[in-house]
């Protein structure tokens, strides 16, 4: 998460960060013999380890505490406010002269949350790490619905607040591919035209070409059309005339 990410991160998983991932072990080379460290983690593993440990101390610090296994929706979105302490977006209240202004002229008194993006990106790190240390999916109450509600309600309402839509990419439709089969297929039909027209060319030069002057000629064509006539009347010609 980009402004909560620095503050909830630091809080619980300092030390969880340093850790090599457990499921890389040292190269099958020569790299153990060299006395060479693990791959470190990835940049996500390591912002999802953060969370997670983050999100158990809460649970530790709850008041009555609670275990991983009582966990509910309910609590996920308690922890979710818990975090905009931490924020450092300014949302504007209705009150507010800058209320719906993307860029206020001046500073205001209106509290700094948690963005819509980094809540939405911290629910999708925690709901994988929550089935990657044994919890079920259907359980799994990170992904639970009253979670994408608040989701859903904080993205409506910062958007109003901030003047600043979240809108949604749309994915562009492969009419480029159709287009393109149509044009090879286009194409394709060209060639083979032109191809034919190259043939029939082709063959009725290559009697011309054969022949060696006038009369060559005139064999090369007799035979092409499967008669004999130009080969009958040069091979024997007293049979004509008899």
């Amino acid at each position: 998460m980009d402004s909560a990410s620095g503050g909830v991160g630091g809080g619980g998983g300092g030390g969880a960060a340093a850790e090599p991932s457990s499921g890389e072990g040292p190269s099958a080379g020569g790299g153990a013999a060299e006395g060479s460290s693990p791959a470190p983690p990835s940049r996500y593993e390591s912002q999802k380890r953060r969370d997670w440990n983050t999100f158990l101390q809460y649970l530790k610090n709850h008041k009555p505490p609670l275990t991983l296994a009582r966990c509910s929706g309910a609590h996920v979105i308690e922890f979710l406010k818990y975090l905009d302490q931490f924020g450092k977006t300014k949302v504007h209240i209705s009150g507010c002269p800058y209320f719906g202004h993307p860029n206020p002229p001046a500073p205001c008194a209106c509290p700094l949350k948690q963005a819509w993006g980094s809540l939405d990106a911290l629910i999708g790190r925690l709901r994988a790490a929550y089935e990657e240390n044994g919890g079920r999916p259907e359980s799994n109450p990170f992904g639970a619905r009253a979670v994408r509600i608040y989701l859903r309600e904080v993205r409506e309402g910062q958007a109003k607040a901030r003047g600043i839509p979240y809108e949604k990419k749309k994915r562009k439709r492969p009419t480029v591919t159709a287009t393109a089969v149509v044009s090879a297929t286009n194409v394709s039909a060209a060639a083979l035209t032109h191809g034919v027209e190259v043939g029939g060319s082709s063959s009725s030069a290559a009697p011309g070409g054969s022949g060696d002057g006038t009369a060559g000629g005139g064999g090369g064509s007799g035979a092409d059309t499967g008669g004999g006539g130009g080969g009958a009347s040069t091979v024997a010609p007293p049979t004509t005339i008899v």
